[in-house]
């Protein structure tokens, strides 16, 4: 998934005051924590080490790395008392800057940092969300940022909020990337990247940088959001990652600690929370940890290029409102899904009235919703995908507050189901939106519309919109690619993906026809707009020259017994 981001918080943010944006995500954020408690602070899995993994320089049991984000005016302003704490315990770290945000960072005080064995970074470039908005903006954004880090001799990179696009970052001249974290379902991206080890992230040309992900929670969330009082979970967290020789990185925020007799703001903590982590940590974990700056531990990950450890399973919905047991491409996604050891939810619709509502088929958790109509007008059509989105809506919104799902995958038609999954969308869930057909083209075949007609130009807004809700759109050719990226998604937000045969029921055999027959095969659903009559058509025309051609049609439609009529008036039906 390429930018999964909360956007309501990024519209939300300017307009709300601050005390009450923080109490509402204190209010939200503690419903949520006792459902995530089995993925936060620890998420069992992430402790695996990638394969071949050496361990840590001079035989260090684990290894410690402190990063600080200086987001504002305030945050500058606290620096060196922050840098000051830190050298009086032993310690040193990474200030990472916004380049072209509220504030100026002078290169004096870059100077007094470096000259001081701290470690200068580049933290996005405008803190303002919307880095990743789209392909060619980041590309834009990314030629400032390479500037920056060659102004300033940096070397590591972190963006604002913590999202992240693996996939564009290639773009930057980084030794490491940090905007990723182990687990933390608190943030606008909540996506994981379930490991506490570093990992290598290769580029198409060859290049790569290593991705530094964050294990411990970040103090505004701690502090601020969660209201904990002490520095328990942190405590706890890092005697678990010393105890399976991980990485222990931690972000902490000068903008929001309070020094000496301040009292903290509304959005604040002591700054002496932190030192005593500092101190409780160098006690007890003394001569077993390797503390280093992040560009020295991305020096040490690069000789090694370590692969990033397996995932856990994930957590998958498919919406269709279709027959699953009939839709070969809900079905193989699903079962690819189970063989990797993912769960997999599918909402679907049933043959009829008497299909069981819940059943498992090889793995797969099948809910119907209702059965299949025949469907003879538009207000039918409508009638009915009306009653299947909000009666999907209610059940995904119900089974991810039960537990959380990484993945909601959407299958059209129609385009507007993918809004069942606003639940997901909010708390940050990657959703797909995989398009079978293209709506307008079929409403617009199947009821004899004009492309001008108001219903065709209704479903080109609704494609465009259903597309903007998404993280990606997957559609099952090349040609209506080229309608869909024309005028609903970019590129590189679409991908093709061409239903393919399940290579475990077809496979090359010897050959047992003999007699020379020269068949041509189409599986599928049988639509007016796909085109079947003119191959019939153009059978009745060659027929005579290839007397030993055969038209195999397998599949159902509302067109099917029009093509058999067709046959039959074209003398074909042997």
């Amino acid at each position: 998934m390429t930018h999964v981001r909360n956007r309501l918080y990024f519209l939300l943010k300017p307009a709300i005051p601050l005390r009450l944006r923080l109490s509402l995500r204190t209010w939200l954020a503690r419903r949520q924590r006792s459902r995530f408690s089995s993925i936060w602070p620890i998420r069992p899995g992430s402790e695996t080490a990638p394969k071949g993994w050496p361990g840590w320089p001079d035989g260090k049991k684990f290894s410690f790395v402190l990063t600080h984000d200086v987001e504002s005016q305030r945050g500058l302003d606290r620096v060196k008392q922050l840098a000051e704490l830190e050298m009086a315990l032993g310690f040193r770290s990474s200030f990472n800057f916004v380049p072209e945000g509220d504030y100026a960072v002078s290169g004096e005080l870059r100077r007094w940092l470096t000259d001081r064995g701290f470690e200068v970074g580049i933290h996005d470039l405008h803190h303002d969300g919307k880095l990743y908005s789209s392909r060619d903006g980041f590309r834009r954004n990314a030629s400032r940022i390479n500037h920056y880090l060659k102004e300033w001799n940096a070397v590591g990179f972190r963006s604002a909020f913590m999202l992240h696009n693996l996939a564009w970052l290639p773009d930057l001249n980084v030794a490491y990337e940090a905007s990723t974290f182990d687990t933390d379902p608190f943030e606008p991206q909540p996506d994981g990247v379930n490991t506490i080890f570093p990992f290598w992230v290769s580029a198409p040309d060859g290049r790569g940088f290593v991705e530094l992900p964050y294990t411990l929670v970040q103090d505004i969330n701690l502090f601020v959001i969660l209201k904990e009082a002490t520095t328990d979970v942190w405590d706890r967290k890092t005697d678990w990652i010393a105890d399976h020789g991980g990485m222990v990185l931690l972000n902490v925020h000068p903008d929001y600690m309070a020094f000496g007799d301040e009292v903290p703001k509304v959005d604040g903590y002591p700054a002496s929370l932190y030192a005593d982590f500092l101190r409780r940590l160098k006690k007890k974990h003394e001569g077993l940890y390797w503390h280093v700056l992040p560009k020295e531990l991305a020096h040490f990950a690069t000789d090694i290029k370590p692969a990033r450890a397996g995932r856990p399973p994930q957590r998958v919905c498919m919406l269709s409102a279709s027959i699953y047991e009939n839709d070969n491409r809900v079905m193989r996604y699903a079962q690819t899904l189970i063989q990797r050891g993912d769960a997999v939810d599918v909402i679907a619709v049933g043959k009829d009235g008497n299909a069981p509502r819940h059943e498992v088929l090889d793995g797969v958790n099948i809910t119907r919703l209702q059965g299949k109509t025949k469907v003879h007008s538009k207000i039918q059509h409508l009638w009915g995908a009306a009653r299947f989105l909000i009666s999907s809506s209610l059940t995904i919104a119900r089974n991810h507050l039960h537990r959380r799902y990484d993945l909601i995958h959407v299958h059209n038609m129609p385009d507007f189901l993918v809004f069942s999954a606003w639940l997901p969308r909010l708390t940050g869930t990657a959703i797909i939106l995989d398009i079978h057909d293209i709506c307008p083209e079929y409403y617009e075949s199947k009821f004899h519309a004009g492309d001008s007609s108001f219903a065709v130009r209704l479903l080109k807004v609704v494609e465009r919109l259903a597309s903007g809700f998404v993280s990606h759109v997957i559609i099952s050719n090349h040609l209506w690619q080229r309608t869909v990226t024309s005028r609903s998604v970019s590129p590189e937000h679409c991908s093709v993906f061409i239903n393919s045969v399940d290579t475990g029921l077809f496979r090359p055999t010897e050959r047992t026809r003999r007699d020379e027959r020269f068949v041509i095969i189409y599986p599928g659903s049988l639509n007016r707009h796909q085109g079947l009559d003119i191959a019939i058509k153009a059978l009745a025309k060659v027929v005579g020259d290839l007397p030993a051609a055969e038209l195999h049609i397998y599949g159902m439609g509302p067109e099917k017994e029009a093509l058999i009529r067709l046959s039959k008036e074209l003398g074909l039906e042997e």
